[in-house]
């Protein structure tokens, strides 16, 4: 069994490691921070200390030899409950869902716990700064890559005749691949409100759309979701 000191070592090394991958998350507004991440890598560590103090003291089988002590098997059921810590980070945003990394990182966080609660120093703190390292060099490498981006445009008008086309004609100008579309009307108001799909190749549509769409005649308002 290894010595308090060394117990003492392991903490505070899964806590450090975890927290630097916390505060990669936190600089990013992210929903899981510092302190979330370090609690995590502690007390898996803590668990896996654990885990093997059992190994230990009972020599690999309890009292009775009936079963044996399995040292991992603590470490299965933490690896399985981070699962339930990670789906609270994930949140479902219109058509967006966001948190997925952040849940996988408290996943890989809770790993690199037991694995230095284990002892394995050297596989924790690669496998810390590979997740660190991909965390904010791949973040720049795909801000260089082109995606699709899907944003619904409402725009609510009067009710005049063509009004759906010229406002199709005005989107297409744009070049934005309209999707799907929607069209109800309001007989007693005399309005409409279109509903376009749009796939876009920016996050951020140019402004002149809009611009254009809410010169047009008859057009009340223009939102983007």
């Amino acid at each position: 069994m290894p010595h308090d000191l060394e117990i003492i070592f392991r903490l505070v090394l899964a806590s450090i490691l975890g927290g630097f991958i916390g505060l990669e998350r936190e600089i990013h507004g992210r929903e899981a921070g510092v302190r979330t991440y370090l609690l995590v890598s502690l007390g898996s560590a803590l668990i896996m200390v654990i885990s093997e103090y059992l190994f230990f003291k009972y020599g690999g089988k309890i009292p009775g030899d009936i079963f044996k002590v399995d040292p991992g098997r603590i470490a299965a059921q933490a690896i399985t409950g981070i699962g339930f810590l990670g789906a609270g980070v994930i949140i479902r945003y219109k058509d967006s869902i966001r948190g997925l990394t952040t849940a996988a990182c408290m996943w890989v966080v809770c790993a690199i716990g037991l694995a230095i609660g284990s002892g394995y120093y050297l596989f924790g703190s690669v496998t810390a700064a590979i997740t660190i390292l991909s965390l904010i060099g791949l973040k720049i490498f795909e801000k260089r890559l082109t995606k699709d981006w899907y944003r619904e445009m409402v725009i609510v008008s009067k009710d005049l005749e063509g009004q759906f086309d010229r406002i199709q004609k005005i989107i297409d100008k744009y070049n934005f691949k309209i999707i799907s579309f929607g069209l109800r009307k309001d007989l007693e108001k005399k309005e409409m409100t279109v509903n376009f799909r749009l796939r876009l190749h920016t996050v951020h549509p140019s402004r002149d759309l809009f611009q254009e769409v809410f010169e047009m005649e008859g057009v009340k308002r223009v939102d983007l979701r």
